[in-house]
This record gives C-alpha cells, structure tokens and sequence, in this order.
C-alpha cells in the first residue's frame, strides 16, 4: 500500500509517501480501501513533534478517512465486505488501506467519501464541543473564531441548527460570505474591526454567551472580553500559533467558565455518547440540515500542498487527501 510515513519529526514537507506492507487484520478490526482522507491542524503538528501525542516511529498520520470494507475480523458482526464506511483512527488515515476497530467505524450509505472523511472530526468537534460542554441554548449568542476553517464552520452550522444566534468572525469578506450562506447572523472582519466592541455591538450591548476558539493568539483576549455573565468561553484550539495567557480575573469579573474540549479523548472516555452524536450528525445530513463543505482535494502525493493550504489559513472548509 502507499502510505505518508513519518520516520522522525520534522518540517511537514519533508516527510514522503512510501510504498509499505498493509497492517494486519486484528481481532475486533475492519480492513478499509481508502478513498479520501480529512487533513486537520493537529496532523501538522503531530509529524513536526509538536502535538501532545507522540507516537513511536514509524507511524502514518491520518485520523479520519472514508472507503470500502475489504475484510473483516470473525468478530465483527454488525458490517460487511463491500460496505462504504468512514472511519477514525488514532493513526493511519494517510494511506490507500486502514485498520480500524469496528467501534470507531460507521456506515455512510451513498453519501460522497470526501463529505463523509471530512466531517466526522470538524462536526463530532463541534457538536461535543457545543452540546456537550458550552450546553448551548436556543436563542443564546455565539462568538465563533475561524469560523471559516473546518471545526470554525462547522461550529456555525451547527449553532443555526441548534436555535443560536451566531457571529462568525474571519479575516476576509469571502470567508464571511461563506459563514453567512453556513447560518451565520453577523460577520466581524477581524482585520479591519475591533473584535471586542462588534461582538459586544452585534449582540445587543450585553455581550455573547459562549465563545467557541480553535484560533487563540491574540483573539483569545478580546473574544473573552466580548462574553456575557456567566458566559462560557470553549478552548477548541490554537490554530494562529501562540497559546493565549488569559487574565483570570476576567473569569472572576464575569463570572465565566473556561471550557476545554478535548474531543478525542472524550470518544475513548464516552464511546457511547460518540456514537450517539455521530447518529445524530449523520441523520442532519440526510435530512439536509447540515451539509459538510469541501474546500479542496489533493492527491495522497500532494500532501504537501494540503497541509500549505490550512498553515497559510486558505481553507474555507475541508481539505481532503484523495488516494483514487
């Protein structure tokens, strides 16, 4: 199979797709003919020895793709071969074959392999992030940051299609265009506008309820800033680069949560409530509710390239690795 290998930690663009041996098939295990593949920020950062994980070398990076079953363990019983599935992995999404546990593999019935290997992270994110740990009310107002980027738009789609009013704030005119036509209220330019006084503006004066960050850096500041009593602030991520060091008086003036989200550990410690979130995204696409963006393909050799366009912050929704 060819495969993106990492054999020691370095520059995403130094690293290069390998001809190997498949995994072995396991006891409880699915074997996957993959056909697209979600790139995420945390990818980059894992192949440069950046992110908390730091997995043995050598390792394949990939965490949610999408194909055909080839094979089966003799224990798994609820699926079959030929099935079109998507799955999550820890590891090994990057590769035209995986190996996934049958708990962490799902049916996707017709829907397209990029739609389905691009949205089970960016939605399953954002749906735990803002059902599970903001409890996100009809009617209250969010603040999403990067609400352009993949776990960003899925975050305002989702608020829409959960009763809340929601700011999508960006850095240009065309990402809020998207935001808007995703079910966003308002849109703040964040390269032209003061982030604070138009969150506090849009929202009537008294401020947002919840703030939903993937970026950090110096929005994380001005976002808190913008929340109302006893707001919650999400920490998603920190896709601008430096991690934020909040004032933590604010939390005490405001009376406000500071709430991380931790989505893959979450899967491991509640497999239960995954799967019921996943049941309940997938039916939203079925039913038209949601409807996951692509924003580019590339192929499994131009990874490069993939991974170019979420650093230079291009992406307007999903990027996706094609292996056919």
């Amino acid at each position: 199979m060819r495969a993106l290998v990492v054999h020691e930690f370095k520059h995403y663009a130094k690293h290069t797709v390998e001809e190997m041996a498949a995994p072995k098939l396991k006891s409880g295990h699915i074997r996957i003919e993959v056909h697209a593949a979600g790139v995420n920020f945390p990818d980059i950062l894992l192949v440069q020895g950046k992110y908390q994980m730091k997995p043995p070398f050598p390792f394949i990076p990939g965490s949610e793709a999408a194909g055909v079953i080839t094979e089966l363990a003799d224990d798994v019983p609820h699926l079959k071969v030929g099935m079109r599935v998507g799955c999550m992995v820890q590891l090994g999404g990057f590769a035209t074959e995986v190996v996934a546990h049958m708990s962490t593999v799902y049916p996707i019935g017709d829907m397209p392999f990029d739609v389905a290997a691009g949205m089970a992270l960016v939605y399953g994110t954002s749906y735990h992030a803002l059902k599970q740990r903001a409890r996100l009310q009809p009617g209250e107002k969010m603040l999403v940051l990067g609400a352009a980027g993949g776990v960003g738009l899925a975050a305002v789609e989702l608020g829409k299609v959960m009763g809340a009013e929601v700011i999508a704030a960006a850095g240009t005119a065309e990402k809020l265009e998207v935001c808007k036509e995703y079910g966003a209220a308002h849109g703040i330019n964040y390269t032209n506008e003061h982030l604070k006084a138009r969150a506090k503006e849009l929202s009537g004066g008294k401020g947002v309820n919840v703030v939903y960050d993937p970026v950090g850096d110096k929005f994380a500041e001005p976002a808190f800033r913008s929340m109302d009593w006893m707001g919650r602030y999400l920490v998603v991520g920190f896709a601008a680069g430096e991690i934020p060091k909040l004032p933590l008086n604010l939390a005490l003036l405001k009376s406000a949560d500071i709430r991380g989200v931790f989505w893959g550990t979450w899967t491991m410690r509640d497999p239960k409530g995954h799967m019921e979130n996943m049941g309940e995204l997938l039916n939203w696409v079925k039913e038209g509710k949601i409807n996951p963006r692509v924003s580019s393909h590339h192929s499994l050799e131009n990874f490069a390239d993939a991974f170019d366009e979420l650093t230079s912050r291009k992406a307007i929704g999903k990027v996706i690795l094609t292996m056919k």
